[in-house]
This record gives structure tokens, sequence and C-alpha cells, in this order.
């Protein structure tokens, strides 16, 4: 029975992994890269993302210079930033492109800190349909009777319990995001 648990603890992980993917573009008050890796570009009759175009690089706290591996794409990365909602303006400086964030304020970071709270419940949403899904499978199982109901109550026991540590991991990496967010 702890197979299908096992099986589909790896549901769980990628919850994971894509929260703290997602909320890796949460400014916090040093500015990251990842704010625009995945920026998309329209170039060479494609969407890519800006990753996988330039170098990217945070050479002061405040600002991001972005270095194209092909200075014929500077004008569509130009455009994509201003597309991307970043609330700056880019800068093409020779043949690069320069970021430059002003420094946040304390409602912006109030602001900042309810979008993480809103992605934090957009993760916990995914683990209970997780469980859901899980659940229906031990409960079919039961009804089959390929499993007791002893080993049914024990199965979704189990997956309380894993539920209940991955909901904890998700508090501690928002708690941590969190105070990166409203560290001055």
């Amino acid at each position: 029975m702890n197979n299908l648990i096992e099986k589909n603890k790896e549901q769980f992980e990628k919850t994971i992994r894509f929260f703290q993917e997602d909320i890796s573009s949460l400014r916090t008050g040093r500015i990251s890269p990842s704010l625009v890796e995945k920026v998309l570009v329209e170039s060479y009759g494609t969407t890519t993302e800006l990753l996988q175009l330039a170098s990217i690089t945070s050479p002061e706290p405040q600002s991001i210079a972005i270095k194209p591996w092909d200075k014929s794409i500077l004008a569509a990365i130009e455009k994509a930033l201003n597309k991307a909602d970043l609330n700056v303006n880019p800068v093409v400086d020779g043949d690069l492109v320069r970021l430059n964030f002003p420094q946040l304020t304390e409602e912006s970071r109030k602001e900042l800190v309810k979008v993480l709270h809103k992605k934090v419940e957009e993760s916990r949403i995914k683990l209970r349909g997780n469980r859901e899904k899980v659940k229906e499978e031990v409960i079919s199982l039961e009804k089959s009777k390929q499993i007791s109901e002893d080993e049914k109550f024990d199965a979704l026991e189990s997956l309380d319990e894993l539920v209940k540590e991955y909901n904890e991991k998700i508090k501690q990496i928002s708690d941590k995001k969190e105070q990166e967010i409203m560290k001055i």
C-alpha cells in the first residue's frame, strides 16, 4: 500500500520544485538574474526563454546586465523585457541590455508578500488535489477488495502525514522568502 503513496510522492516533489521556481522570480532587496531568466523572447522565428539566448548577470545589487550571444537579437530582447511587466525600462548599452531597478518601498514589499501568499495557496491547492487523487485510488482498491479496510485507513493516515510534511516544506520556503522580501 505504501507503494501507491511512494509512487505518487513524485507529484508532491514536483509541486515543491514548481513552487520554488515560481517564487524565485519574486523580487527581494538584491536583484537576482532569475527575475528575467524566464522572459520569453521572439527570435529566430520562435519563442525562447531569455536564459537560452544570453548571459544574465547582476553586477550591482539593483541592476541586471543581459549580454546576448548574438547581437542581432538585442532589439528582440529589449522588446520582450518591455512586455514583461518588470516596471523598469531596459536600456541598450552597446552590446548589452541593462535593467536598473529602484529600491523597494515598504508598500511594494507588502505587495510582493501578498503575491507570495497567493502562490503559497496555489501550491497548497495542488497538494490537496494530489492527495485527493491518491485517496480515490486507495478507496477504489478497497472497494475492489484488493486491500482491507485496515490497510485503507493506514494508507490514508500515511497520506495525510505526507501532505502535512509537504505543507510544512511550503511554509518554511515561503517564510524564508518573505524574510528576504521584507529585509531592507
